[in-house]
């Protein structure tokens, strides 16, 4: 029976009257399109029968412009009424006049499809996607999983019938469960639009589309996002450096797009500080942070917490990782650093430009900065009881753990650009020596990564020290980091943690004046 639907307008459309199970909904679709961005709408529908939505959406959401993807089975067309429903959704959206697409397929392998294809499309994923497929539980939450892959972010995601009252809401034949499921697997990933109580479920994504997988013929486009290898990020952080801590790990997450696992390793932090930490990185959701405490048999427990950079090798539950001092700031991606070709050696560093051929407690040959250390966690395991038995017989070395690794990667590191740990900048770095005129240091000019070196609260001594001018310092030590071009910079990303406002503060000053140095402070 033909029938005029409201979304219809003037054209005939053919819809069955008996089988509205759409006009309901207008009103609220209608309120939800000032949320959808896009001037040309894509939108994708699992279960479209008809076509009563669809056209709706063609001629309201995709007025100016659009397209529309439908996936219905029809039965396969083996019955007469699915054949039926094949010709009346071809001519519904004929009608409606603007670009439209009809798989003629169960959901999964029709999805499969628009996967494959979005991989190689210039500008993948839907703004729209209404999910009103099987009632099977599992059915819907694959469908779900499915399609979440192809929402852009800012996208309208709805299930319907989650208060379907055909079956009971526990069953594994009802839609809820699955949808209840999706819900939990993605927490944190949409803002849900509407209540328990309404009859659907409608969301906004807050992340950016992943499909997750490659296919042969598409392995060349986005390897790392579909393996999901991601960049694995360790820092040794106690109360002191918790601040700095947050400045280093927000400006990885700003810059560094990908999966990004953090692990933090507990120097003494507090509950508060772990939690500030952790909400450091809350506006990503593809960023994780883990806490790894030291076992009580360590070289730090033995000798002082500085040495938790040797300890950090055992406890990691990874085999590369890129370590940072916790006084960097990052100001592009690390991940051209984290794909650097180690050769076989067990590590990466730039030069220390304090020390470019190291000093005079030991042997002179090109030394390193360990603020800034790409790892191969499984090449240096193999050696880590030589190194722990060194770390004890030089325990009073001048530059500590330092000075034990390169002594003991002496012959078995990559020397990076110093782009990527931009020393003494507006201090040492600009006084000439033999040794640190060999150095590259034209590369710190638009460094990567910045590395604030120095103590937290500089001596008198070193305040005064005229060969070094201005002192190195900290930018959240009492000093400051004076003439450093890039201390506002490092303000700027304190202002994006949960740190922020804290230099305003009337106390601010004085704490820091009162804190003690950790002995987790490196040294240089």
């Amino acid at each position: 029976m033909a029938s005029t639907d409201p979304a219809s307008e003037v054209v005939a459309y053919e819809f069955t009257s008996t089988q509205d199970w759409f006009s309901h909904n207008i009103q609220h679709w209608s309120s939800l399109f000032p949320l959808v961005t896009s001037s040309h709408p894509r939108v994708l529908e699992i279960g479209s029968w008809e076509g009563r939505s669809a056209v709706f959406l063609l001629n309201n959401l995709c007025k100016n412009g659009g397209e529309i993807m439908c996936i219905d089975h029809f039965d396969l067309f083996h019955t007469e009424a699915g054949r039926q429903r094949f010709n009346r959704i071809n001519r519904n959206l004929l009608l409606a006049g603007k670009k439209s697409r009809v798989l003629s397929q169960f959901s999964v392998p029709a999805l499969m499809i628009i996967l494959e294809e979005e991989m190689s499309s210039s500008n993948p994923g839907f703004d729209w996607i209404y999910i009103d497929g099987s009632h099977e539980a599992d059915d819907t939450m694959l469908d779900g999983e499915l399609a979440w892959r192809l929402a852009r972010k800012g996208a309208i995601v709805i299930f319907d019938d989650y208060n379907w009252d055909k079956e009971p809401v526990d069953s594994i034949h009802h839609p809820k469960r699955g949808i209840d499921t999706f819900l939990t697997l993605h927490a944190g990933q949409y803002e849900r639009l509407t209540e328990d109580s309404h009859y659907q479920v409608v969301l906004r994504k807050l992340t950016e589309m992943r499909i997750g997988f490659l296919v042969a013929d598409k392995a060349e486009h986005g390897m790392n996002d579909a393996l999901d290898y991601g960049i694995h990020v360790a820092l040794i952080v106690d109360s002191v450096y918790a601040m700095g801590a947050a400045i280093a790990i927000r400006s990885v997450a700003d810059t560094t797009p990908g999966r990004i696992t953090f692990y933090v390793v507990d120097c003494g932090l507090t509950a508060s500080e772990k939690v500030k930490l952790q909400e450091t990185i809350s506006f990503r959701t593809d960023t994780t942070m883990v806490f790894r405490d030291l076992p009580t048999n360590c070289l730090a427990s033995q000798l002082g917490a500085v040495w938790a950079k040797l300890d950090m090798i055992d406890i990691l539950p990874v085999e590369r990782v890129l370590y940072l001092d916790a006084d960097v700031l990052v100001r592009s991606s690390v991940r051209k650093l984290w794909d650097t070709d180690l050769m076989g050696k067990s590590l990466a560093a730039a030069p220390d430009v304090g020390h470019p051929t190291g000093h005079g407690s030991i042997e002179s040959r090109p030394y390193f900065n360990a603020g800034v250390l790409l790892l191969d966690l499984a090449r240096i395991r193999l050696r880590c009881v030589e190194l722990k038995k060194l770390s004890r017989s030089m325990k009073n070395a001048k530059f500590r753990e330092q000075d034990v690794l390169n002594k003991h990667f002496s012959e078995d590191w990559v020397a990076l650009d110093l782009k990527w740990n931009a020393q003494g900048l507006g201090t040492y770095a600009k006084y000439p020596s033999p040794d640190r005129d060999a150095l590259q240091l034209a590369s710190m000019q638009d460094p990567s990564i910045v590395h604030f070196t120095g103590p937290v609260h500089p001596s008198v001594a070193e305040v005064l020290n005229p060969y070094i001018q201005p002192v190195t310092a900290k930018p959240w030590g009492y000093m400051g980091a004076p003439g450093h071009p890039f201390q506002h910079d490092w303000w700027h990303v304190l202002e994006k943690t949960p740190w922020k406002g804290i230099r305003s503060t009337a106390t601010w000053y004085h704490k820091i004046c009162d804190k003690k140095k950790s002995s987790c402070e490196p040294p240089m």
